[in-house]
């Protein structure tokens, strides 16, 4: 009879992708192959609609498999979990980055969830790889000091740790020997970094030292970074050209009443200087964004600041949120506005940041680009460009290459390209 393997589902951001790759370990090492670990997000109410789909699925798929919830979602409701019949164990976020967990699982109690704000301890796992994926996320800290009214995080992250310079070029190095050419710098508040460390650089002048310690890295990204968190150490990176030209901003609104109730840091302003300024140092640069629509309070004209700000700094790669008020955060005790509205202002972001992508790939078309290549089928190969475009290009290659093509068309917001 054929040994049963280690199920891991990881939903939600990059950070539970590279967790998840200790959490595998970990199990591994103790033979869990009859567990199935879903490693939970909560960010909005729909990211933990999708835990409890996942929850019964396993359930249904691998009906004698235990499954364990971890993740955001176990550490800020462990007891709404726990009182699940599919659930066996619910795990919160320091513990599952420890081996005792996994070594006494089967002997332990069912929940094991301490309070995230009394506990500094950080993961200092190397990782060797990640299964399935040609880039590698190196997470440079945990946790969140700032409480922006809409968002729950902090509860299932804790305050802001960061790791020591030392421990992130460590496993850097290894992964770059490993074959990985590309690493993304990835955490809950990564522009924070540092601020908790004796005498600690900040993230940028982290990633001077990287590429100084490891000339073998060919390319770095930041998972994504805030415009009120730049320092003068930023502006020298853009000319380097390891650092990819792709920003992703945590904009969340375009009017300076709204980012004031949502209590972010930045200003409207604020973001659009920060774009201009970069754009006149390093011209290829294209900027991300998340933005929420539908904030209580958001009036039409409001909204339009939104819009405008789609333009104004040139945003081609929208993730859209519409709001959903998350229990236990003060935003959820403000007048809300309809969900048909919510749901209409959404549907007209997506549309604007949308045009703004095709109007900006077909620019592409006749130019140059540096693909990482990630998927292969019997038409050639996928990866994505320095500017995080998906490009397709006529050959098949291996997994992980980086190669310069020239594009000569789009397809359904694809770029088709040849070798150079």
């Amino acid at each position: 009879m054929q040994k049963e393997k280690l199920n891991i589902i990881n939903l939600g951001c990059r950070l539970n992708i590279c967790e998840g790759e200790v959490i595998k370990s970990l199990a591994s090492k103790n033979e869990l192959d009859n567990f199935t670990i879903i490693n939970s997000c909560a960010v909005t109410q729909k990211a933990e609609k999708k835990v409890n789909y996942e929850i019964r699925k396993a359930k249904k798929k691998f009906p004698n498999k235990k499954i364990v919830l971890t993740g955001c979602a176990a550490q800020i409701s462990p007891q709404k979990y726990s009182a699940m019949e599919e659930i066996d164990y619910v795990i919160g976020n320091n513990e599952k980055l420890n081996s005792k967990t996994w070594s006494s699982i089967k002997k332990s109690k069912s929940v094991q969830v301490r309070d995230i704000f009394k506990n500094n301890d950080i993961s200092h796992h190397l990782i060797e790889g990640f299964e399935g994926k040609t880039r590698a996320f190196i997470e440079i800290q945990q946790g969140c000091d700032h409480r922006c009214t809409f968002c729950i995080i902090p509860f299932g992250r804790g305050n802001n740790r960061s790791i020591p310079v030392d421990v992130i070029i460590n496993r850097i190095k290894l992964l770059v020997q490993n074959g990985y050419k590309e690493v993304v710098l990835t955490g809950v508040d990564i522009t924070d970094y540092g601020k908790d460390l004796p005498r600690g650089p900040n993230i940028f002048q982290l990633v001077k030292r990287i590429l100084s310690l490891v000339p073998e890295l060919k390319q770095l990204r930041f998972s994504s970074i805030d415009c009120a968190e730049i320092s003068s150490d930023f502006w020298p990176l853009l000319e380097n050209h390891r650092v990819m030209p792709h920003f992703h901003l945590s904009l969340q609104a375009g009017n300076d009443l709204i980012l004031k109730r949502m209590k972010r840091r930045h200003t409207r302003k604020q973001a659009i200087d920060f774009c201009h300024k970069v754009k006149k140092i390093r011209s290829d640069v294209v900027f991300g964004a998340d933005i929420i629509a539908g904030f209580p309070t958001e009036t039409d004209v409001m909204f339009k600041e939104s819009i405008k700000l789609i333009d104004e700094c040139n945003l081609t790669h929208l993730h859209i949120f519409p709001f959903s008020p998350r229990q236990s955060t003060p935003a959820a005790s403000m007048p809300q506005i309809s969900k048909e509205v919510i749901k209409n202002r959404a549907k007209i972001l997506r549309d604007c940041g949308n045009k703004n992508l095709v109007k900006y790939l077909n620019q592409q078309i006749g130019r140059k680009a540096t693909v990482l290549v990630e998927e292969i089928d019997p038409t050639g190969s996928y990866g994505k460009s320095q500017h995080f475009t998906k490009i397709h290009i006529d050959k098949e290659l291996p997994k992980g290459l980086i190669v310069n093509c020239k594009i000569y068309k789009m397809n359904e917001n694809i770029l088709k390209a040849k070798l150079i």
